[in-house]
């Protein structure tokens, strides 16, 4: 009886979808309700970049991030002292993320080729690194791409001879070659 419950509830689980699946699920359906809305309404196939970016913009309304227009008194202050009427939008990191699901979801759904995706576009990229860039300033913290960790590949190598004519160090040298990402 016991392993019965465990094996259902094991099976219930695994058969309700993740917060990331769900997230996307709700994600879908809200870009949908978007092109049925539009005027004039769009259909998926008719979609481009520019339209994802009206999409984006349009959920600007929505934001709860201050984003302070360079004529602020607080532009470029990570901490204001007090409030200002700048316009609240939707923080780079949510976009990003929305368009990653979004994304994914329009391949889930057989969209087409890749390359007829409207979220991978290269307009939209170049819109949410223009955002990611105009956030950063309005907060006066630079944005800095964070430089994923590789296992360094290093390689010791001894100089020749017994240490005394390495340079003075009295020790070996010790050579190490790493590789950069691009």
């Amino acid at each position: 009886m016991e392993g019965e419950t465990v094996a259902k509830a094991a099976a219930s689980s695994s058969s309700s979808p993740s917060r990331y699946e769900s997230q996307k699920r709700r994600d879908w359906n809200t870009f949908l309700q978007y092109l049925k809305n539009h005027k004039p309404p769009l259909s998926l196939s008719r979609c481009s970049g520019a339209h994802v970016i009206e999409f984006l913009k349009y959920l600007d309304q929505f934001g709860k991030t201050k984003v302070h227009v360079v004529a602020c008194p607080f532009f470029g202050e990570p901490n204001p002292p007090a409030q200002c009427t700048c316009p609240l939008r939707q923080a780079w990191g949510s976009l990003d993320a929305l368009i990653g699901r979004l994304r994914a979801a329009f391949e889930e759904i057989g969209g087409g080729l890749p390359e007829s995706n409207p979220f991978a576009a290269k307009a939209v990229r170049i819109y949410l690194k223009e955002v990611r860039e105009t956030q950063a300033k309005a907060r006066g913290i630079p944005y800095d791409k964070k430089k994923r960790k590789r296992p360094s590949t290093s390689a010791t190598t001894p100089t020749a001879g017994d240490g005394a004519d390495a340079g003075g160090s009295g020790g070996a040298a010790l050579v190490v070659t790493a590789a950069t990402a691009v």
